[in-house]
């Protein structure tokens, strides 16, 4: 694969450090691409759990991680995963075991429970046991004390303009993307979010083009902001719209 993608392997493993650097693994330098023990070949566990994460961010490879057994040849030969954590712990999704005479046994240990994706890494463990175990103790730890909570979700809809001289006399505000937030659950939250948007707009209004913002406020510290995009788009009234919209108003009011 290496070869067939870099054209060396040499070549595939100077990719392989430059992508390590993109994604901050500074305590990382590959020598080779199949993981074997080699001089100046290393990793921290810190940095593992920098790779698992980019990796989660692809869900297709789920389908892979998740399998417990196969079978392969018609049914002649059987694969069994690796990783004991995808038959015996709830939630688990992954990730990726491994062990060499220096490094011993090592795991990138991946579950998911009420919308938490953890990552535990361990490394050299005695046996192959203790870095099972130790991977559940972590991820139990986790899910035991820290949760997530969903404060916004993309599309819903929370503020209203007044347009002027639009088709439409009112305009939607919609977030543009979910805000999640992880919170200790032993400690208090206090997590509010503070809408900021004019009262009025004037027509044209384009379709997802920002018309405010929402600010997520923690114990009076910002957070992070979402954007604000409208919905819809809404033209603009013709001169004759805008006629008959004043003859209306005046009906109304006789």
């Amino acid at each position: 694969m290496a070869e067939h993608l870099a054209g060396s392997v040499e070549e595939f493993v100077g990719l392989m450090n430059k992508r390590a650097k993109e994604l901050g693994m500074n305590e990382t330098n590959f020598v080779n691409c199949n993981g074997l023990d080699a001089e100046g070949h290393k990793i921290s566990a810190y940095d593992i759990a920098l790779m698992s994460r980019e990796l989660l961010k692809h869900e297709d490879i789920f389908a892979f991680t998740t399998i417990w057994m196969d079978s392969l040849r018609n049914g002649k030969f059987t694969l069994s995963n690796t990783n004991k954590l995808i038959r015996f712990y709830k939630g688990a999704t992954g990730l990726k075991t491994g062990s060499t005479s220096v490094a011993k046994n090592c795991i990138s240990a991946t579950a998911k429970r009420d919308g938490m994706h953890l990552i535990a890494v361990v490394m050299g463990a005695p046996t192959s046991k203790e870095r099972f175990k130790d991977a559940s103790d972590l991820l139990n730890y986790g899910f035991g004390a820290y949760g997530v909570k969903t404060v916004i979700k993309k599309g819903d809809v929370l503020a209203t303009q007044k347009v002027n001289k639009g088709t439409k006399n009112e305009a939607k505000l919609i977030a543009d993307k979910d805000y999640t937030y992880l919170y200790k659950k032993s400690e208090k939250q206090n997590v509010l979010p503070e809408i900021s948007a004019e009262l009025s707009v004037d027509a044209p209004v384009e379709k997802a083009k920002k018309g405010g913002k929402v600010k997520i406020v923690a114990n009076g510290k910002v957070m992070d902001e979402v954007d604000l995009v409208y919905n819809d788009d809404i033209d603009k009234k013709k001169v004759s719209g805008v006629y008959l919209s004043i003859l209306s108003n005046w009906l109304k009011r006789g």
